[in-house]
């Protein structure tokens, strides 16, 4: 594949690493970007110049200019790019979706992208971006995921080729996040209600006990500040987690409230009730700020 012009829809935290990391790449020639969130946040365009990348007025000419579209929003707008990149995209043109979405939810995605001449490929993204920048661990699905799978690999990425099947790979991102952003919801709630009755300490020496391989201050501390910094994109996440579910035959009850409990720390941070919160703080500070919320 002589993929020389990326072009990335979304530069929130995930499109801002992949277009810096890619920018740095020698063969790679541009790097576009486009987000709805533009107009609203005019420091997009600078963020976008500070990092190599070429901010473009229009999705439309992001898809007009790109060998290889990347698609990094939130899980919401994941058919809304597919849409609007199916009435403009290049026939030929490889479409990389990195979005957390149900398998259905891709496969729909794909149906809009092949009928423009475009080729689909989903990724499911294994783990949290920011420790690995582009070479964050991706499974790849669809009929052109080993070849971009080989191309990516060579500039350095780590990709692995799930199935050709569409949907393998989704399936495999959206079980996993059920369990990982339920412990995060399980954490915040345990968490926050030991600390409201004074019983932290004994509560976190239980848990040492009974899994001693986890460092509960360190990873409490971890999922309360990525939940405040991120809980309405999980939150999207895991709607479409509990699609998932329900695609399987299955009610999705945990799922669901999963995704209740991170969009309610989600509007706790969009009140400001972290505003004095240091994004290094212990998770004890956290718990706190909601205490006292609550208590106002």
């Amino acid at each position: 594949m002589n993929i020389t012009r990326i072009g990335i829809i979304g530069f929130g935290e995930v499109g801002r690493i992949f277009g810096a990391g890619l920018a740095q790449l020698p063969h790679i020639k541009t790097v576009t970007t486009w987000d709805k969130k533009g107009p609203d946040f005019p420091g997009m365009r600078s963020s976008a110049q500070e990092r190599g990348v070429v901010w473009c007025e229009s999705a439309a000419a992001v898809y007009d200019q790109a060998d290889l579209i990347i698609s990094a929003v939130t899980a919401s707008n994941t058919r809304d790019v597919a849409e609007s990149a199916a009435q403009h995209i290049r026939a030929g043109t490889l479409f990389l979706d990195l979005n957390s979405a149900s398998p259905g939810t891709k496969q729909a995605c794909a149906k809009q992208i092949e009928a423009a001449g475009a080729h689909y490929v989903e990724a499911g993204v294994m783990t949290s971006v920011p420790p690995y920048g582009i070479r964050v661990p991706m499974l790849l699905g669809g009929t052109q995921a080993p070849g971009l799978s080989t191309c990516l690999n060579a500039w350095g990425l780590q990709t692995q080729v799930a199935s050709t099947e569409l949907g393998i790979a989704s399936a495999i991102k959206m079980s996993r996040s059920v369990m990982i952003k339920g412990l995060e919801a399980l954490v915040i709630e345990s968490f926050a209600t030991a600390r409201a009755y004074g019983v932290e300490r004994h509560m976190l020496a239980t848990l040492q006990e009974t899994f001693p391989g986890i460092d509960w201050e360190k990873q409490g501390a971890y999922f309360f500040t990525r939940v405040v910094q991120h809980g309405q994109r999980r939150a999207e996440e895991m709607r479409e987690s509990a699609q998932t579910v329900s695609e399987a035959g299955f009610e999705p009850f945990m799922t669901r409230a999963i995704a209740d409990k991170q969009q309610w720390v989600a509007d706790a941070a969009k009140s400001h009730v972290f505003k004095d919160v240091p994004v290094d703080a212990p998770w004890e500070v956290f718990a706190d700020a909601l205490l006292a919320a609550r208590d106002r």
